[in-house]
């Protein structure tokens, strides 16, 4: 287990020095039972704080934001009446100031010897927390050990991002209470940080020392400016001529560039996001916070290294995805879908999992997002599970991509009766990129120049990118004029 901090050092660790300033007024304890408040005020002795949490302003590597903290030293960090309405004011002052608000856990839930009245508060923060959300303000969670009940059930389960420290007991119900209750042990090792970021309940796990620089990363996308770009561009040159099976080939090699290359080399400041944060993972599909040649943006792609016979593109790798189109939208960032997919997942556990409307979902929800869409088709564009990612405000294709219903292969057996007819059926259905621009399909086809396909593919990404917010921009100064 990792250090506990207590909100103090905590405060002094994540914040740039000197810039904290506190948020909270002294406890009013007058209307107390007395035997209530000599605990109170025990507890106030030995933790050095007036009570479980801690709310202010301050700055995180020059940007600043508010901060709610837990102190477990103080009746291990359980949530009254009174914490849970300083909890509230720090939230809705974060919004009213339109500040990202970054919460730290350390709590055994609602606080016994206050019982409904308290834990009904826990809604109340909650519903705090949806309006500075709707407000489109970044909230960040790091859960500490140990986080449990109530407060894992209300603001320590409402982050865009939430990670946990190495080690942390992360759960709704705290496994001795669950023994007392059973009269059976709990099954090790479920409720632990690094289970609950491997299942997709959590995005990582990091330790307090590390927070500064993961807040930092997260808010760089989140709150900064586009930059100018850092990648040059190079001229463009005329399409290659080769056949529809060529490419096919081509993107069917194991050294094909494919979306991590993509983050890799061409994007800064990259935090992946794991799961859909409702206990479902599927690694075929990532979704992280980034930048691309210094443009903010969400992207949702699909990772073809990680698609493989027995392992494909299944119902939670779709679920994961709306959960970054979700995102987006709520915090207006610009959304980059990238296609690079064999096909989705066909089998029994699939249909019983709805990958039918999971795919429907997703179409729906990328053609009704008010942000700029961008949909990038990198190599492999097969099927349903790639018209899933396709239905952007402006899509583009590397030169050597290709999109499809179903596999050449697949298509050779419907029309032919064998497979030896797909390079055929691929001309014949114009699946290749040149295809798609001439058929208005796409809108702008990525040289693939030997060398660096990966950094003209960022430049031309960022590219659309800017173009789409000028053009929500433009839209916005034309309706109110």
């Amino acid at each position: 287990m990792t250090r506990r901090w207590s909100a103090h050092e905590l405060l002094n660790l994540v914040l740039d020095p000197g810039t904290f300033t506190s948020w909270d007024s002294p406890v009013d304890l007058s209307g107390v039972d007395p035997s209530y408040r000599a605990v109170l005020e025990a507890a106030a002795a030995r933790a050095g704080t007036d009570e479980s949490v801690l709310t202010g302003r301050g700055e995180v590597r020059g940007r600043p934001v508010a901060v709610v903290v837990n102190e477990f030293g103080f009746l291990a960090g359980s949530i009254g009446r009174a914490a849970a309405d300083r909890i509230i004011a720090a939230v809705r002052r974060a919004t009213a100031d339109g500040l990202p608000l970054l919460a730290s856990t350390a709590s055994g839930g609602t606080r016994m010897q206050e019982g409904t009245p308290a834990f009904v508060r826990m809604a109340e923060i909650s519903r705090a927390l949806v309006d500075h959300r709707a407000a489109g303000l970044p909230y960040l969670v790091h859960l500490r050990h140990p986080t449990t009940g109530g407060v894992y059930a209300s603001w320590g389960s409402l982050g865009h991002v939430t990670v946990a420290e190495p080690g942390a007991l992360v759960g709704f119900l705290g496994p001795k209470v669950y023994e007392a209750l059973n009269g059976r042990p709990f099954r090790p090792g479920v409720q632990v940080a690094e289970n609950l970021a491997a299942v997709g309940v959590i995005d990582g796990v990091v330790a307090a020392e590390d927070l500064p620089e993961m807040v930092d990363l997260a808010l760089a996308v989140l709150v900064d400016a586009p930059g100018p770009g850092r990648l040059s561009g190079r001229p463009a040159r005329p399409l290659a001529g080769l056949t529809a099976w060529d490419s096919i080939e081509r993107t069917r090699r194991t050294d094909r560039i494919g979306l991590r290359d993509l983050l890799a080399h061409g994007a800064s400041g990259t935090i992946q996001l794991r799961g859909t944060d409702e206990g479902e993972r599927d690694s075929t599909v990532m979704v992280a916070l980034t930048r691309i040649d210094d443009q903010p943006c969400v992207v949702v792609g699909q990772d073809r290294a990680r698609q493989a016979p027995g392992h494909a593109m299944g119902p939670g790798a779709l679920r994961e995805a709306r959960r970054g189109m979700r995102l987006a939208e709520e915090l207006g960032l610009p959304l980059v879908t990238v296609i690079d997919t064999p096909g989705a997942e066909l089998s029994p556990d699939a249909e019983e999992r709805a990958i039918a409307g999971e795919i429907a979902r997703c179409i729906a929800t990328l053609t009704t997002m008010s942000v700029p869409t961008l949909a990038v088709i990198l190599g492999q564009g097969c099927g349903g599970g790639a018209l899933a990612f396709l239905p952007a405000q402006t899509v583009i294709a590397t030169e050597h991509a290709w999109l499809s219903p179903l596999p050449p292969e697949g298509a050779s057996v419907i029309v032919h009766g064998d497979v030896h007819h797909a390079a055929e059926m691929a001309e014949r259905q114009r699946v290749r990129a040149i295809d798609l621009l001439a058929d208005g399909i796409v809108h702008r086809v990525v040289p693939e120049v030997d060398g660096e396909p990966v950094r003209d593919l960022a430049v031309a990404v960022a590219a659309e990118v800017s173009a789409l917010l000028r053009e929500r921009v433009g839209g916005a100064l034309a309706v109110g004029a």
